[in-house]
């Protein structure tokens, strides 16, 4: 594969780049202008500006600070960052390399652990707190024609540096939205509750290698190439050839600094905790915030429903509010008619409504002072009717939740325990692991359609248990949080659980005109919500314990939100099994120290037992945010 086709594939898994109206020409609207604006430490910060070339009157600026080369906005192509509705509407467009990357000077460290009470004549503690607000400060005193007020924008990394600004704020900045942000690499991206996401694994050069110097150019090439000589058809068949993850070490990474920091520190200590920005966003925010997301985001879901949540927990009077919207990663910057994500239609101009009748009046009120400020606390689309709802509260309290109890036979009940005693059994072999999708993927990061793939593929496997409602009488509705709480046994000492949320459409359900002739959505098992829990970390995500083999052993799976309306006809479907692969890496399934260098002899089969006691709450406040139970409350 070319390296310029392996870098769009990386940058596309990034963000996803607008449709840009061809009529607006932004070289005949702005200026262009490049600086190295000096952190107070010295290192200077590449940073391109685009002011209107109406002078006539003042203008805010829009920043967005990346990890991904603001190099590429320099040809006055903004690739739909910000949308065209907030370009034409007149800002100043700031564009800045973060520290470490590309053009701006110093070392690149990922998720820079926040530093509480940012002091502008301290010189040594830097964080990207810091170089925000040393650079607003520069730019509001240096950029002509400015009205003195900031904000910033950014998706998925960028997501984080918008989010990061937010502790110990510059006074000129008033408004910031956090899109698909990262918030916790233990949690987004990288890890799931635990587990390594396999599927970032051709990612790490984009991450663990140092510049040597400035550039324009991507650095990281030769390495990442390496991975992607003779690019495999099926990752299922490469990742399981490679074996344990020691070997994707010794073959492609170990001069890699990422991937070194990930093995040698496999459980969530200090060395995670100190990078998450969720502690530092608890009290003290005074911009008004907007934060987005895409509910069939693969790469960080976890990220903007944590980081709405703990703003509004310990700041009552910040104006905080959350859009989730029907998209994978990005794709609310990508303008197309149609909303579609994988096989399932959604609407029309969904992007389109969401950038012109809420991201832009967002700005507008608090960047220029126009407009009033009536967004709603929570916007969020329901997938299943396919249309916005409002919220004055997230999660909402008018919907009621739901409990599922498993039973025999494949029985899903609703609100109504069924037999607690049951006992319900599958072999999970390492060797043999279950598939995360139905369909053929390539190597790719990350992949983004199984979000809301068809389950047939999982559901008539033996390593995984089915349970389903008959087809619902009345419509139901679900909006909040998601909680399983299993019980299970183990034969063996380790193993990872999936807990995945099902809509299973009716046999008689007409097609989509958009989909290909093979996929029949009558009796489509569409993937909802699911989340991946790695077992040893049940009580402590810190401190990993083992299982005792054959002890019935409580394991709480929390997924993320959901808002959702399973309709009439539909039934409602859970899924349970243990490998799902090559999204996740394959847990030993008996107790090592550390997966990362496990070899192939420790990977073995399990035979697991799922007690009729265990439940699914779904709806409501099920508390499954680990930021406020099972990890420490700590502030580094």
């Amino acid at each position: 594969m070319k390296p310029l086709i392996v870098l769009l594939l990386l940058l596309l898994s990034t963000a996803s780049f607008a449709q840009h109206d061809t009529t607006y020409k932004l070289r005949d609207h702005y200026d262009k202008a490049e600086y190295f604006i000096p952190a107070r430490d010295g290192v200077k910060l590449f940073t391109i500006v685009y002011t209107p070339k109406d002078k006539s009157k003042s203008y805010p600026m829009l920043m967005n600070r990346t990890c991904y080369n603001a190099s590429s906005y320099a040809n006055f192509n903004t690739q739909g960052h910000p949308s065209d509705y907030l370009v034409k509407d007149g800002y100043i467009l700031v564009f800045q390399d973060v520290r470490g990357r590309y053009m701006s000077g110093g070392q690149f460290n990922n998720m820079t652990p926040n530093i509480p009470g940012n002091n502008p004549k301290n010189k040594k503690d830097i964080d990207e707190s810091s170089d925000t607000w040393d650079s607003i400060d520069w730019l509001v005193k240096n950029i002509r024609g400015n009205n003195g007020r900031v904000g910033i924008f950014g998706i998925s990394y960028p997501g984080f540096y918008s989010a990061a600004s937010l502790p110990d704020a510059h006074p000129a900045l008033k408004a910031v939205s956090p899109q698909a942000p990262i918030s916790d690499f233990f949690f987004d991206d990288f890890h799931h509750m635990g587990t390594y996401l396999q599927s970032y694994t051709p990612a790490f050069p984009v991450f663990g290698v140092q510049k040597k110097d400035t550039t324009r150019q991507d650095w990281y090439m030769p390495q990442l190439m390496k991975m992607y000589q003779n690019q495999p058809k099926n990752a299922y068949d490469f990742y399981l050839a490679k074996g344990p993850l020691k070997n994707i070490t010794k073959q492609y990474y170990d001069s890699n600094f990422f991937w070194q920091q990930i093995i040698d520190h496999p459980n969530y200590d200090t060395f995670w905790q100190k990078r998450s920005i969720l502690p530092h966003l608890k009290s003290g925010i005074k911009p008004a915030v907007l934060t987005v997301g895409g509910w069939f985001d693969a790469e960080d879901l976890y990220g903007p429903l944590n980081i709405y949540k703990t703003i509004e927990a310990g700041n009552p009077g910040t104006k905080n509010r959350i859009v989730m919207g029907p998209w994978a990663h990005g794709d609310w910057a990508n303008e197309s008619a149609k909303a579609i994500h994988n096989h399932i239609y959604f609407g029309d101009s969904i992007s389109s409504f969401y950038q012109k009748n809420i991201e832009l009046p967002f700005f507008n009120h608090y960047l220029k002072g126009t407009g009033s400020d009536t967004l709603p606390e929570a916007w969020m689309f329901n997938t299943g009717t396919k249309q916005w709802q409002q919220f004055d509260v997230w999660p909402p309290k008018n919907i009621p939740p739901v409990q599922l109890y498993f039973g025999p036979n494949g029985q899903l009940s609703i609100n109504k325990p069924v037999d607690p005693n049951a006992k319900f059994e599958y072999i999970s072999d390492p060797a043999k692991p279950v598939p995360y999708t139905s369909q053929i993927e390539g190597l790719t990061f990350t992949p983004r359609r199984f979000m809301s793939d068809d389950q047939r593929h999982a559901s008539t496997r033996p390593d995984v248990i089915t349970f389903q409602t008959e087809p619902l009488a009345d419509a139901v509705t679900v909006a909040g949080e998601i909680l399983a709480k299993l019980k299970v046994a183990l034969s063996t000492t380790d193993a990872d659980f999936v807990v995945k949320l099902i809509d299973v459409y009716p046999d008689n359900h007409p097609q989509y005109e958009h989909n290909p002739k093979n996929i029949i959505m009558g009796g489509y098992q569409q993937l909802v919500r699911h989340e991946v829990f790695r077992g040893r970390f049940r009580n402590s995500f810190e401190k990993p314990e083992p299982f005792v083999p054959g002890q019935p052993t409580d394991v709480a799976v929390p997924l993320q939100d959901i808002l959702h309306t399973f309709k009439k006809g539909h039934r409602i479907m859970v899924q349970i099994h243990s490998t799902w692969f090559p999204y996740i890496d394959r847990n030993p399934q008996q107790y090592v120290e550390n997966i990362y260098k496990a070899d192939e002899k420790d990977f073995i089969r399990s035979t697991i037992q799922v007690f009729g006691s265990s439940t699914v709450g779904v709806g409501g406040a099920q508390h499954n945010s680990t930021n406020t139970s099972t990890t420490p409350a700590k502030t580094f």
